[in-house]
């Protein structure tokens, strides 16, 4: 290597802050607090500089590598990365701050959607993109994020689900009972794309950033080795997806809010909730008209409705029919649960059943219940609580595979010999037994404990004493 390619080298290697023996991504973007103190303008023409500023870089790649993810067209992992981006991170960083950058296409993933309803399709960068992507996505957010609606929840700090479903009920407790549930087509296939650039326009001046967000809208899709052109639409897989969504709807947002109407959006879920049915059937008409003269948008009609809160589902959740409602997992949240559980539970059979607990089986049913926490009918999360225990309990009696093991397991589990023998060697199957006298009191809640089975119904009730102590004060009853 010439004397000044090292230089060059040299040169590039600090300005990502690799150098040293331990040199690394995890250096990228040290920042000199001595010399850079403020966060850029919102009004700055130089965003791109932002972009690839090293503490943004480096918050960047620790966001991907805790996202982790899959690899690209290129096949390249996230492990892959930063040993590439030692090597290459001084060309890629010219190449964005002059504007030539250019993002390759994405690899399309079909994945079956709730319900076995169709298929949701995926866009998936390569782990360079979604880098350059999340670092575009920390500098954007800022300059917009403050500007959108109290009532959109969807992928923004601070904000969630949870957020929009409690606003909901809220609605509905104060006389609201009718929704009008509206369902965008294909909302991330069918984006207009110069619609779209005219709004992020409107806050960024920086002509390279906005050459490079459309150079990721039209970046092609590669499936079955064959590349389309994409003319329309944002796929859902990147970092910057999101934003540009919210960006998007915002106009509607707007709309929604200059004409006094109640509603929550959750990306391309959007409720308004009205008094009479009546109201939201001329809601719904206006509003369709709305999106497809503003924003080139088209409401699917078969999944959207003028209906009972209790009688559609938002979010996963649903209402009780009652004067003051509470909320419930919607109907089919439980069998799609149940669906994952005996997936486990197939893969789980030769294992050690402790082990499958707590490393596969628990994260499942603490991830639920986080997510259901709000609903307030405990009846519901007993009763799969006693389905998983059973499940568990039929694979211990495969297990233990024959009528000499049952017999000596039951015994070392403080049944008397005659109660193990004769629960030993019923003719039964694994199923009637996992719910028999015999295995329940060798296999009892309390065995299920100590190995780490989390119960779905202390844990939402331990979800709902924080919210609630922390909101009311005092903890309400559930039934």
């Amino acid at each position: 290597m010439t004397e000044k390619r090292q230089k060059q080298t040299q040169k590039g290697l600090a300005e990502t802050g690799v150098t040293g023996r331990n040199s690394g991504l995890n250096r990228i973007g040290a920042e000199d607090v001595a010399t850079r103190r403020e966060e850029p303008s919102p009004e700055t023409t130089r965003l791109m500089e932002a972009v690839v500023e090293r503490g943004n870089m480096r918050k960047a790649y620790a966001r991907l590598v805790r996202n982790k993810g899959a690899a690209g067209i290129d096949r390249m992992t996230v492990a892959e990365l930063r040993p590439y981006l030692i090597r290459q991170w001084v060309e890629v960083k010219e190449q964005l701050l002059d504007g030539t950058y250019r993002p390759l296409p994405v690899r399309g993933k079909e994945i079956p959607k709730a319900g076995g309803k169709g298929v949701r399709k995926l866009g998936i960068p390569v782990v360079l993109d979604r880098l350059i992507q999340q670092a575009l996505h920390q500098v954007l957010v800022p300059l917009f994020d403050p500007a959108f609606s109290e009532y959109s929840y969807g992928f923004r700090e601070g904000r969630g689900a949870h957020g929009a479903i409690k606003q909901a009920r809220e609605y509905v407790n104060a006389g609201r009972n009718w929704v009008v549930d509206i369902d965008l087509e294909k909302f991330f296939d069918r984006v207009n794309h110069d619609l779209l650039m005219a709004k992020v326009a409107r806050r960024v001046k920086d002509k390279r950033i906005l050459r490079l967000i459309r150079k990721f809208l039209q970046a092609g899709m590669m499936e079955d080795g064959l590349v389309t052109v994409r003319t329309d639409g944002t796929p859902q897989g990147g970092p910057l997806s999101p934003l540009l969504s919210n960006i998007m709807l915002d106009e509607l947002d707007k709309e929604l809010e200059k004409r006094g109407h109640k509603f929550c959006r959750y990306a391309d879920d959007c409720n308004i909730y009205v008094r009479s049915e009546a109201s939201g059937r001329r809601v719904k008409t206006s509003i369709t008209r709305f999106l497809w003269r503003r924003l080139k948008l088209a409401v699917n009609e078969q999944k959207s409705a003028v209906d009972r809160p209790w009688h559609r589902k938002f979010l996963g959740y649903s209402m009780t029919a009652e004067r003051t409602v509470r909320l419930k997992p919607a109907v089919g949240a439980s069998g799609r649960f149940k669906e994952k559980v005996r997936e486990l539970i197939r893969q789980g059979r030769g294992r050690n059943i402790s082990r499958f607990i707590q490393e596969d089986l628990k994260p499942l049913l603490v991830g639920w219940a986080n997510y259901y926490g709000l609903a307030e009918m405990k009846t519901e999360f007993e009763d799969l609580d006693g389905w998983i225990r059973r499940h568990l309990r039929c694979v211990q009696w495969r297990q233990w595979k024959n009528r000499r093991t049952r017999q000596k397991r039951l015994m070392q589990a403080g049944l008397t010999e005659e109660r193990a023998r004769m629960g030993a060697r019923n003719r039964r199957g694994p199923w009637w037994n996992a719910a028999a006298p015999a295995m329940s009191e060798a296999c009892s809640n309390a065995y299920f404990d100590k190995l780490g089975l989390p119960s779905l119904h202390q844990q939402i009730w331990m979800f709902r004493t924080r919210y609630q102590t922390a909101v009311y004060g005092t903890v309400r009853t559930v039934v």
